[in-house]
């Protein structure tokens, strides 16, 4: 039996509460957000071309966020993500009620993107680091599938009420909520979290401190075989979600017969948290399912294609739900396998950054992706854009096939009385 000392339950307890916050707060607006750009006097390519920008965001900022995070720390890191997003979040609002132009809309999202690059690699590095520090000797996938479970739990409340409070009030009320949820989320953050297991090198010029990251974040990153084929499927998968998420508010709708039913909308998140919270709980017994992780990742990629395309080709509401919920356990149990694999791979000191760079490669993917795909479901229709979405997708098999040819040292999913495998230096 693995003994878990009090500090890294402290440390799992204090990640957990922080997903919880973070979640929640940004979940109010995740079942409206895209019917909230369309109310604001944007058309689909506008809307999306919004949340492109958001991506553009990520894109800009991911790296040197994450430098922030390597050399100032990351408990900063995250408090100035908590400040960030709730001064965008009350930014979207003013421009939603100004009925702003385009580029008012592109300088929002770009500060909603900057406010969650803080949080990105920051977070995760902060628990990788201070589990290790902690003494923490149980399997990373277990900590990440729990955390799935309480922000599928958070997803589920906050975008059930979001929906619901959108459509007794307006679509405006939400963010609201969220820029609240932000503020308390800062508090508890300002109160909590300390870094453990890492020290910050706050004497280096900023100029000196950006070259080393960086360049240790390539040796860890695209120098890194393995985690390169896993950086480099991002851009085709991630952007492919972003878009398959938001789509489905204004597709469900559609389907649905009833534009103006927001509390479906949100109640449609609310059944992705459910996935999300089931497939966090599947986790445990997928270790015992497979002996490597990726196997998971590919079958992952796999049923990411065929189930993309079933949402495109379907036109029942029920069947188009059954679906998602499929798709969304799938991710959710990929996604834990993935993330203790990389973070198998990579040296403590560029732990931030690597993170935050593969979440650039994503963000990239979704810059180019959301734009397109927003332009075929004005021509062609919703379905249309999902079929598309899951030819795109497709492409991010290959990159798994040669993350599982490189044989990593954190690929094998080792048995209960074996030490997991964590790159502290």
């Amino acid at each position: 039996m693995r003994r878990v000392t009090d500090a890294a339950r402290t440390v799992e307890r204090t990640y957990l509460i922080l997903m919880l916050l973070t979640t929640l707060a940004a979940s109010f607006i995740w079942g409206v957000n895209t019917l909230f750009l369309l109310d604001a006097g944007l058309n689909n390519v506008e809307a999306f071309a919004a949340n492109a920008f958001f991506s553009a965001g990520q894109v800009i900022f991911e790296v040197p966020t994450g430098v922030v995070a390597d050399t100032r720390g990351r408990r900063f890191s995250f408090l100035l993500g908590a400040a960030t997003l709730l001064s965008a979040t009350l930014l979207y609002l003013l421009m939603w009620d100004l009925h702003a132009p385009l580029w008012g809309w592109a300088i929002a999202s770009v500060l909603l993107g900057l406010g969650f690059t803080f949080f990105s690699g920051a977070t995760e590095a902060w628990l990788v680091d201070a589990l290790h520090a902690t003494g923490y000797a149980g399997d990373l996938e277990s900590v990440f599938g729990r955390a799935q479970v309480v922000g599928g739990v958070a997803m589920l409340t906050g975008t059930v009420a979001g929906g619901f409070i959108a459509q007794a009030t307006n679509l405006g009320v939400p963010y609201v909520v969220r820029a609240a949820m932000l503020g308390l989320t800062l508090v508890v953050a300002w109160r909590f979290m300390r870094d453990i297991g890492f020290s910050p090198d706050r004497g280096a010029s900023p100029g000196r401190a950006v070259r080393t990251v960086w360049n240790g974040a390539i040796d860890g990153g695209l120098r890194n075989p393995p985690v390169r084929w896993l950086l480099l499927a991002a851009p085709f998968s991630v952007g492919v979600g972003f878009y398959a998420f938001y789509a489905f508010q204004p597709y469900l709708l559609e389907l649905y017969g009833d534009p103006s039913a927001y509390g479906i909308a949100g109640l449609a998140a609310a059944i992705v948290a459910g996935a999300q919270v089931s497939g966090g709980l599947l986790v445990p017994y997928m270790r015992r399912l497979f002996t490597r992780r990726t196997q998971v990742i590919i079958i992952g990629a796999v049923l990411s294609v065929l189930l993309l395309a079933g949402i495109g080709l379907t036109t029942s509401f029920v069947l188009a739900l059954v679906i998602l919920v499929v798709w969304c356990m799938a991710l959710a149990v990929e996604e834990p396998m993935r993330r203790a694999f990389v973070n198998g791979l990579i040296p403590s000191e560029q732990r931030a950054t690597v993170l935050s760079f593969d979440s650039l490669m994503g963000s990239a993917g979704g810059v180019v992706a959301q734009p397109i795909l927003g332009r075929v479901a004005d021509l062609g229709g919703y379905g249309a854009s999902y079929l598309v979405a899951a030819g795109i997708q497709a492409a991010a098999i290959p990159f798994a096939l040669l993350a599982r040819r490189e044989d990593a040292v954190s690929d094998p999913i080792v048995s209960a009385d074996q030490p997991p495998v964590v790159r502290s230096g």
